[in-house]
This record gives C-alpha cells, sequence and structure tokens, in this order.
C-alpha cells in the first residue's frame, strides 16, 4: 500500500518508506538530531544519507539502477538552478575542491555524471541499461532537513547543444585550479511517480515495465523531450525578491556599485556585458556617449535564424547604478519606452531594484522590456563562473576599464 495522493503537497517522515513522489511535493526529516533524519534515504531506499549525487548501484562498474541530485540551494560556488518555465535544470558535479582529478571524487558522483551523458547519446539499449532514472530534490528553505521533490531527470535537453549538456570547468580556490562539471538536465512532465516503480527499478527490474512513466519510456525509446513547461502566471517581484538574499550577493553587487562610484556611467558598459551573458546572439552594442545618448545608453541588434539565413532586430538598453534605496521607476521607464519603434524592444539593468508599479505597467501594457534587477546581477555573473566579490573586481577591471 503506498501513499500517493496528488493533493498531498506534505508528507511526514513516518510516511515516507511508502510514499509515492509527487512533484513539488515535501518530504519531511526526521527529529531525532543525526544522518538517520534524511527524508531522502527512507524516501528512495539505497540512495544512502549523505551527498548530492547519490545512486543505488556502482559508477564505473555498473550498473547504476537509480539516481538521486540533492541540492541546498545556498551554494553560491556552485548555483545549482532550476528554471522552471523551461524545466531546465542546472546541476554542477562533486569535484568542488582543489586537490583532485576531475573524476577522482569519493563519492564518484562525476563518474556517473560521465557516463550517464555518454550512454545518453547512444541508441535505445545504451540508455536503458546507461542512464537509470533520476530523481531531483531541493532542500525546503526553513525546513529543517525536510526537501522538496522537483521532477524526474533526464540528461540534456531538446534545444541543449551537446557540447553545453556536461562540460568540464574550471575554477580556483586559493589560487590552485581544479575542474568540476557542469550538467544540464531536462524535467520530464510527469507529476507522479509510482511507490510500484521506484521498488521495481531498485530491485533490478527493467524500469519500462510495471508503472514506467510514459515520458521516462519515450526518452529512453527515440530520445525524445518532453519537458515540464510552467510559464510564470505573473511577473511581479517585490523588492525582496528583486535583491541579493544572501551575504556573498550583497558583496557583490557593493563591490559592483563601488567600482563606479562617482563615474556612474561607466556601468553602461558593465550592464552591456552582463546583458551579453543573458543574450549571447547579440550582435553590435555600441554604448552611446553621455552627452549624446538621448535617454539610450546603448544600441544594439540581436541576431535571429541560422547562420546562413540570419536577420537582426533592433534594441536599446539603458543602465542605473542606483543604490538599493532607490528604485527605478516609471520616468526611467517612460524614458526607455518612448524611443522604442515598432519590433524593437528594450533592456533596463539596475543595481537597485524596479517599482511595483513600473512592473504593473510594463505587463499590462504588454511593453517588450527585459527588466535585470540587483539579484538578476548577482545569479546572472554566477552563472558565469563569478562567484565572489573578488571575482567580479577582475571581471570588471577586465571588462570597463577606468581611466
Amino acid at each position: 500500500m503506498t501513499v500517493s495522493s496528488l493533493t498531498e503537497s506534505r508528507f511526514s517522515f513516518e510516511k515516507l518508506s511508502q510514499a509515492d513522489l509527487v512533484v513539488d511535493s515535501v518530504y519531511e526529516g526526521g527529529s531525532r538530531g543525526n544522518m538517520g533524519d534524511d527524508p531522502i534515504a527512507r524516501l528512495v531506499k539505497g540512495v544512502g544519507n549523505q551527498g548530492g549525487i547519490r545512486y543505488v548501484g556502482s559508477p564505473g562498474k555498473g550498473p547504476v539502477r537509480l539516481a538521486v541530485l540533492y541540492t541546498s540551494g545556498s551554494d553560491v560556488d556552485w548555483p545549482d538552478f532550476l528554471d522552471v518555465e523551461t524545466g531546465i535544470v542546472t546541476y554542477y558535479g562533486d569535484n568542488k575542491k582543489p586537490g583532485r582529478e576531475l573524476h577522482d571524487t569519493q563519492p564518484r558522483g562525476n563518474i556517473l555524471l560521465r557516463d550517464v551523458f555518454a550512454a545518453s547519446h547512444g541508441g535505445e539499449k545504451q540508455r536503458l541499461v546507461g542512464v537509470p532514472p533520476i530523481f531531483f530534490f531541493q532542500r525546503e528553505q526553513g525546513g529543517g532537513r525536510a526537501v522538496r521533490f522537483r521532477g524526474l531527470l533526464v540528461p540534456g535537453g531538446a534545444a541543449i547543444s551537446p557540447d553545453n549538456e556536461l562540460a568540464a570547468i574550471w575554477r580556483s580556490s586559493a589560487g590552485r585550479r581544479f575542474q568540476n562539471y557542469r550538467a544540464q538536465f531536462t524535467v520530464l512532465d510527469h507529476a507522479h511517480i509510482s511507490r510500484d516503480w521506484m521498488e521495481h527499478v531498485i530491485s533490478g527490474g527493467n524500469p519500462l515495465e510495471d508503472d514506467c512513466p510514459a515520458p521516462w519510456a519515450a526518452w529512453v525509446h527515440k530520445r525524445t523531450y518532453v519537458p515540464l513547461l510552467a510559464p510564470a502566471t505573473t511577473t511581479i517581484r517585490t523588492k525582496a525578491e528583486q535583491l541579493p538574499d544572501d551575504r556573498e550577493g550583497w558583496a557583490i553587487l557593493e563591490r559592483i556599485r563601488g567600482y563606479f562610484q562617482n563615474r556612474e556611467h561607466y556601468f553602461e558598459r558593465c550592464a552591456a556585458g552582463i546583458w551579453r551573458m543573458v543574450a549571447p546572439r547579440t550582435g553590435t552594442l555600441e554604448v552611446t556617449r553621455p552627452s549624446r545618448d538621448g535617454g539610450r545608453d546603448a544600441v544594439g541588434r540581436y541576431i535571429l535564424g541560422p547562420a546562413s539565413r540570419t536577420i537582426s532586430i533592433d534594441f536599446a538598453l539603458e543602465a542605473k547604478c542606483y543604490s538599493p534605496g532607490n528604485s527605478v521607476g516609471v520616468r526611467e521607464m517612460s524614458r526607455l519606452i518612448s524611443r522604442l519603434r515598432h519590433r524593437n524592444f528594450g533592456v533596463l539593468v539596475t543595481a537597485s531594484y524596479f517599482h511595483r508599479q513600473v512592473q504593473e505597467e510594463v505587463e499590462e501594457d504588454a511593453h517588450p522590456i527585459v527588466m535585470i534587477s540587483g539579484r538578476d546581477i548577482v545569479e546572472i555573473l554566477r552563472v558565469e563562473g563569478r562567484t565572489t566579490a573578488a571575482a567580479v573586481q577582475r571581471w570588471l577591471e577586465e571588462t570597463v576599464p577606468l581611466p
């Protein structure tokens, strides 16, 4: 007998050994104060109670029958991230400190990532044998040991190039360089994983049998991706949601503001660099002179289409190096909107936040404006590997050298 109600959003620790997995449901931890309180080990038998990459089986020797990816969501150096709108998960491997080779980690998580992504590009048999069902969990903020189930994963994605699915990236710590994996997965459109199927897979049964999720079977057979897409119902963010929520994030933002103190117009070049990280297919991007910008800090062209036949559309970019106590208001947004022509779009980058009224007006009138706030800047830089204030300082000196 299983606990499987799709309407149940929270499962007590005592029920976990019989519970199904329901997307976005919370699974509570124990209360004894030791590692036995870990809910994942009780929920998914055999994966253990420690580490971010867990599994039933043996990486390298094989087979791995089932795997779990867990993230605390709070490691600023390795910012695991789920884009709920596209269903794409970015997850970092387990070689997070210098001193070891990429695959020489005690948990052997990077070996598992390497082999799973290699098998994903084989035929149906290679995918069935080499790619286990992968469950993604995230720590529930403020919930002790509680975790939230975020979905069933498969390696790669329909819009992700093979070169970007699994990349060995360089980082440094205390002057020592090392590599770790950055992996991208797709959350499949399946809200309910049955206990019967989990136990069937863990015991060594054929994953395509029993209560196998249809999107997972489709991926194994033909590498067809059926992502769980969840378009946002609202885009209005509070001040707190637009500013960093951790100490290092604030340090990064303050380093940026300090770098441009009394030279705020140079922030335009920083904003242009941030935008290129968000939109790598940006073509020409000319930062206009402060005395001649006509309200536009930069003008550029965004490229669409295949390399053999591209088109480009104009956009305007404005940058505001405001402090956290000074929001971007109606006046600043109106100036940008007034300069947008037919089929153009605008980008407004601020080191602070956008007033609620501005967001509501842009939303209601459907203005084609991208709004990048202080927290967005921090998260964009982190994804690019600039995870500390010192690393951001080096990037600023290289990107926007001041006279």
